[in-house]
């Protein structure tokens, strides 16, 4: 395997990254999310139901699920990106399926179609509460592995 070859190559950290970088997310902390699984090609992210983050009918804002979701989507992307590589969202499309209504919420993020340049994720939400889960949101991301630009770093 040649140099370029072993560029491409997946980091053996993932974990590591994505805790690290997630800890530097400061907009995460501020709505209280915290990371519950990363697993390579999959991340989740878990917070409470918090009336500060509520529409004007007391669901989950729209924003908010969108601001998870194209993390739990940015950070599963980053899993299988190389060590050299820092991840940004250049695209993604949301479907808001039922009302962000729970006691607590789940995102989840998946690898759909991982490449060297540019890779799809596709990420869940669900309201928890009494009951089942729910599926209230779902997203697809087009995510970018940034190498070279200075101030970014996984």
């Amino acid at each position: 395997m040649d140099a370029e070859e072993m560029e491409e190559r997946p980091s053996s950290r993932f974990r590591e990254r994505v805790t690290e970088s997630f800890a530097r997310q400061k907009v995460m902390k501020t709505i209280g999310a915290e990371l519950s699984n990363v697993e390579y090609g999959v991340v989740e992210i878990e917070m409470p139901y918090s009336e500060a983050l509520t529409q004007q009918h007391g669901f989950l804002h729209a924003g908010i699920l969108s601001t998870v979701l194209d993390s739990a989507c940015g950070y599963a992307a980053l899993t299988v990106m190389p060590e050299d590589s820092a991840v940004l969202t250049i695209e993604f499309k949301i479907n808001l399926l039922s009302p962000g209504r729970g006691e607590r919420f789940l995102f989840r993020g998946e690898v759909t179609k991982p490449g060297s340049n540019i890779i799809v994720s596709d990420g869940r939400g669900y309201a928890i509460g009494d009951g089942p889960a729910k599926l209230i949101a779902s997203m697809t991301g087009t995510l970018m592995a940034v190498r070279g630009r200075e101030g970014l770093a996984g």
